[in-house]
């Protein structure tokens, strides 16, 4: 991940980065395939701007520059957009062959001649694509998404849209990528963010169906995956781009469509963003003239201002007006689990994920020490927003307003250069013992096996919870010795059982530089946890070693990187408990890759979380 500084924003970049804009997707066809048409598109506008219960729905985030049922002709969402003074959102169809992409392309070179500033003026941005990174992911593949495209075809897809709009009226736009919040974390993906503007992100709970993902965890699941995708965005703008609850449609997992949960989530997720980060609702109607399943759309069959729901925001943090407000669009990391299944509108739209990714990682250390002392926030960076009830916090180098959510607000802070990001997901800390940590960047930079810096036992150890700066996995892997050449992939969940071993990627910021961090392991009791939940048996303890390099998704039991050194060990792990495992100077700038093994007959299964009660292993630093 990362911490480049973003460079200085300037002329119609920092414009477009100094309003919030909110409206929903719009696909190309409707659901029998039919063309969308010019006066389609200003019906649709029109409704959106005129839904009771809201307003400032005036943006419009489209998939394709192309017209449906044409080769290159530009959308007819463009008149319609110029008609009814709705913002797009551009979009180009990425994955696909070379010539579809140059078609697209064609598409945006005629519709800047053909309607030229008025057209222009319009324009918040431009993506490159949309969820290719997911599309070619061990999980889009599995949900057969493709076609997909890897970092460096969309970076280089990037840039030559950058020289398409280069010397034409368009020059100067925000052009970015949308993607899945997995996609971002994955730092594989680094290449892309560097390359954005501004970073798209893509999440939905309901799909996250390998996790408690229950409308009661919708909103939860919902602002992990955003934070987590600004934790990594190296300090760029990170916009919704898609997110909602559908109103009817199968179950998953724990996720139950039904129009009052689509109302739950659209309350406790689209209020507290509206007006505060630019976002695309997904979706203004999706039953035209047939009815997918799943189905988002917050009006049916027929286009209506009375929605399905109440969208009134009345009593919530958050607001359903965009008034081109001067709060930046978010300055984001990303992240995210989805995929792509029964996709409305030609393709365009949800997808449908299973499996994921963690993120946000840290620290490094050994030298064995216990947990002692009590907690303590570390005073705020300068020109940040002091936050209570702190439960995570990311930093990031940024030169521009940072957006993010904070308990049941939605706050902006602007710094010059690190911006602590504090996202809260609660009211009360975890219960768990001990001290605090700093801010964590959910981006450290190296991958492999730098030299471990030298470490001293008399360096002292941080506090062993959550309550200050601190990181966690970017990835977690097990290996299961009696399947030995199987790759799990990642998941959120760290498994320690006699055969099977969880490995865990820790990023340190290279910001932590000279600082001590200490490897921690929360073990709350099971009745403290609030969004996670984990399964023991047996008893004894677990055994933690560094690995000379990072795992990947492809690790498996026979493959896995060799044990550089033993770190420590709980003998006798017990509920209730927080356990410093060990203490030293910060592997400032590295990706540290963290063996848990278990000892005696200890069978645990834990989704690792940070919500109250946080539980697993972090990096804590002081």
């Amino acid at each position: 991940m990362r911490t480049s500084l973003l460079l200085t924003l300037t002329g119609a970049l920092s414009t477009a980065y100094a309003q919030v804009y909110q409206g929903f997707n719009y696909g190309s066809v409707f659901t029998n395939n039919a063309p969308i048409t010019q006066q389609d598109y200003e019906n649709e506008f029109n409704t959106a701007k005129q839904l009771q219960g809201t307003s400032g729905f005036t943006s419009a985030r489209i998939f394709t520059m192309i017209q449906a049922g044409t080769t290159n002709s530009p959308t007819q969402a463009i008149p319609a957009a110029i008609a009814t003074k709705t913002q797009l959102l551009l979009g180009l169809f990425l994955s696909s062959s070379d010539e579809a992409f140059n078609n697209e392309q064609a598409a945006l070179r005629s519709a800047i001649s053909q309607y030229g500033q008025a057209f222009v003026d319009l324009v918040i941005g431009i993506s490159v694509g949309s969820e290719d990174l997911y599309r070619i992911s061990p999980i889009g593949i599995e949900n057969m998404s493709n076609p997909g495209e890897g970092p460096n075809a969309v970076v280089r897809r990037i840039n030559a849209v950058r020289s398409t709009i280069s010397g034409t009226a368009m020059s100067g736009k925000p052009v970015g990528h949308v993607d899945t919040w997995t996609a971002y974390v994955n730092s594989s993906n680094n290449a892309v963010i560097e390359a954005c503007d501004f970073i798209g992100t893509d999440a939905y709970p309901y799909f996250q169906n390998t996790q408690a993902n229950s409308i009661e965890n919708g909103a939860s699941l919902f602002f992990e995956a955003y934070n987590a995708t600004v934790a990594v965005s190296g300090g760029k703008p990170v916009w919704i781009t898609e997110t909602g609850w559908p109103v009817s449609g199968p179950t998953e997992n724990q996720a139950v469509p039904s129009l009052a949960n689509a109302k739950t989530y659209w309350d406790q997720v689209g209020c507290r963003v509206f007006g505060q980060i630019t976002t695309f609702w997904y979706t203004l109607q999706d039953a035209y003239p047939n009815t997918p399943s799943p189905s988002f759309g917050i009006v049916g069959t027929t286009l209506s201002t009375t929605p399905l729901y109440d969208l009134s925001c009345a009593g919530s943090s958050g607001s359903s007006s965009n008034t081109g407000s001067s709060t930046a669009s978010s300055v984001a990391l990303s992240s995210r689990t989805t995929g792509s299944s029964s996709q409305p509108a030609g393709g365009d739209g949800p997808s449908t994920p299973s499996g994921s990714s963690t993120v946000a990682p840290s620290g490094g250390s050994e030298s064995t020490a216990p947990s002692a002392g009590s907690p303590s926030v570390p005073a705020a960076p300068p020109n940040t927003v002091a936050s209570v009830n702190t439960v995570m916090t990311y930093t990031t180098m940024a030169t521009s307003p940072v957006t993010y959510v904070s308990g049941s607000e939605t706050k902006t802070s602007i710094a010059t250069s690190v911006v602590a990001v504090t996202s809260t997901h609660g009211s009360t800390l975890a219960t768990v013992t001990t001290s605090p940590t700093g801010s964590g960047q959910g981006s450290g930079s190296g991958s492999g096996s730098s030299p471990a810096p030298s470490l001293s036992s008399s360096a002292g150890s941080c506090p062993a919870s959550l309550s200050g700066d601190f990181q966690f996995p970017h990835l977690i892997v097990p290996v299961d010795k009696s399947q030995p050449n199987t790759a799990a992939n990642t998941g959120y969940n760290g498994h320690f059982s006699p055969t099977i071993s969880s490995i865990f990627n820790l990023d340190f910021p290279p910001s932590y530089q000279g600082r001590t961090c200490s490897l921690v392991f929360l073990f709350p009791n099971r009745e403290s946890l609030q969004t996670s939940n984990y399964t023991v048996s047996g008893t004894g303890g677990i055994d933690i070693a560094r690995l000379v390099s990072p795992a990947t998704s492809a690790t498996t039991y026979n493959n896995q990187p060799a044990v550089n050194a033993s770190v420590g060990s709980i003998p006798d792990l017990q509920a209730g408990n927080s356990y410093t495992i060990s203490s030293g100077p910060c592997y400032a700038g590295q990706r540290i890759a963290y063996r848990v093994s278990a000892t005696g007959s200890l069978d645990l299964n834990y989704f690792q979380d940070y919500n109250p009660s946080p539980i697993g292993l972090y990096i804590t630093a002081c």
